[in-house]
């Protein structure tokens, strides 16, 4: 038996959903998979922009949405910081996320957005990704870092680019934990 309280446990099987994780960890993303992990990387108040991405296994957008970013990425500006939480699996970090830093807006998953000392300076819900292609989301996402990022770019070599592998599951077909 988990110490993990039920409400807090994951929605789906952690197996399942591992390349959906692995996707963005290539991209230079650090997962946060504790309130206290988000805290660290979104609550610092140094004038850093601090890419959050919302992950999910959501086929339609979340299977737009990871290719794009790591396309968008590859831009010659890039975010200081790459973090990333998973809905359905890291809940009590996700909760942090929404709850904490983007409370003023409402619940996404997928969802991506910049903040700056903790603050939200853009912000990309779902219902923007849905039915987009990655190259568009990739276009949106390279504006506003041309906007207000100074990092030189890209987070990984276009070789290295090239050999990820992009999780383009169905969520419907994603088995449920157990656990």
């Amino acid at each position: 038996m988990s110490d993990i309280p039920m409400h807090l446990q994951p929605t789906y099987d952690p197996v399942a959903v591992q390349p959906m994780r692995d996707e963005l960890v290539a991209f230079g993303f650090e997962e946060l998979t504790t309130p206290e992990d988000v805290d660290a990387a979104l609550g610092a108040n140094d004038d850093k922009n601090v890419l959050v991405m919302v992950n999910s296994v959501c086929g339609c957008a979340a299977g737009s949405a990871r290719p794009g970013i790591g396309e968008a990425l590859q831009h010659s500006k890039i975010p200081d910081r790459m973090v990333t939480v998973f809905a359905g699996q890291d809940k009590a970090a996700v909760n942090r996320v929404r709850e904490g830093y983007l409370a003023d807006f409402p619940p996404s998953s997928p969802c991506i957005a910049m903040l700056k000392n903790g603050e939200p300076v853009f912000i990309v819900h779902r219902h923007h990704i849905e039915g987009r292609s990655a190259e568009d989301l990739a276009a949106a996402l390279k504006e506003a870092f041309e906007q207000t990022c100074d990092r030189e770019g890209p987070s990984i070599t276009p070789e290295q680019f090239a050999q990820v592998n992009h999780a383009r599951a169905c969520g419907s077909k994603i088995p449920r934990f157990d656990g």
